[in-house]
């Protein structure tokens, strides 16, 4: 592996520097490799070394490595700076194994990490998700999931199992098929959590990683998810941060800009009731906020109209 790096670094010298991160249940490490004679100082190694497996979850896993490939490899140069992605120096399938060398964003100004964001954190992920939203107007997600989001009721047979029995496990399959019904549709995130952005040394500016998601969706599956646990007033604040960020992306496209917000303002809540969907049979548990208890209630209201 150390040749591969410096094959496609250009490096002499590749050193194995700090371990970032275990892969989820086991499935390989992120490593920062420190680089001598390259034009950078440092690059990011995925590392993905899958266990012995077999089943819904572990064939679930080994597609989202095979959705992070193709994003990379064919979707993640489009990201502009307004929706920052690291760049993809290099990523190959080996037997059941995938290596992907990418930038090290510390190294390009983005060294900042918070799992409790500030109100102006917030809005950073907020704007970065409307203009990766815009940039993928109406795609068509090839090579990636069909539907995005590790949450999608269609994998995730076991969670509504789980589900106490109600209103929300009977509207599962009516509240998937509104959302997948939008008319507007682009690429989601699929893990837009605070974990999986990156912030520059002066706020200003925000880069996400993290792409074994990303897929077909409405938008506002992102925004719902990364509102998880806000109140209100927090969450009205950030649509409007959304919107306006999603307007300046679209100014010139050849899209009815007015027609996409209403339709998703529209289906915020319906984002909303899905993820909680999965969260209750995923942690039984969990008890979602007031405010998202609310905008679930006014769904299940109109699906069982």
């Amino acid at each position: 592996m150390i040749e591969r790096i410096c094959e496609v670094t250009g490096a002499r010298v590749a050193r194995r520097g700090q371990r970032i991160q275990s892969l989820w249940s086991g499935y390989g490490e992120v490593v920062r490799y420190e680089l001598t004679g390259a034009t950078m100082p440092s690059v990011v190694v995925k590392h993905v070394r899958p266990p012995r497996g077999s089943g819904r979850s572990h064939s679930r896993k080994l597609r989202s490595y095979e959705v992070e490939q193709a994003f990379y490899g064919r979707w993640a140069e489009r990201c502009g700076a307004a929706c920052r992605v690291p760049r993809c120096l290099h990523v190959e399938r080996l037997g059941g194994e995938w290596l992907f060398v990418l930038e090290d964003l510390d190294a390009a100004g983005f060294p900042g990490r918070s799992r409790d964001l500030s109100p102006r954190q917030m809005d950073r992920c907020v704007r970065w998700l409307a203009h990766f939203h815009a940039t993928f107007l109406g795609e068509r997600p090839r090579g990636l999931w069909k539907v995005g989001t590790y949450w999608h009721l269609a994998t995730r047979p076991e969670e509504i199992e789980a589900m106490p029995r109600g209103p929300l496990r009977r509207a599962a399959p009516a509240i998937d098929a509104r959302l997948s019904g939008a008319r507007y549709r682009t690429l989601v995130h699929g893990d837009a959590k605070p974990a999986n952005f990156c912030f520059s040394h002066d706020g200003r500016s925000v880069a996400a990683v993290d792409f074994q998601y990303v897929g077909g969706g409405c938008g506002m599956k992102d925004l719902a998810y990364f509102c998880t646990g806000e109140g209100r007033g927090t969450t009205e604040r950030l649509l409007e941060v959304y919107f306006a960020a999603l307007r300046e992306a679209l100014a010139g496209h050849r899209v009815d800009v007015a027609a996409v917000e209403a339709e998703w303002r529209e289906l915020y809540r319906w984002a909303w009731a899905d993820f909680q969907r999965f969260l209750a049979g995923w942690s039984p548990g969990w008890r979602p906020p007031p405010y998202g208890k609310k905008l679930t209630q006014r769904v299940l209201a109109e699906v069982g109209r």
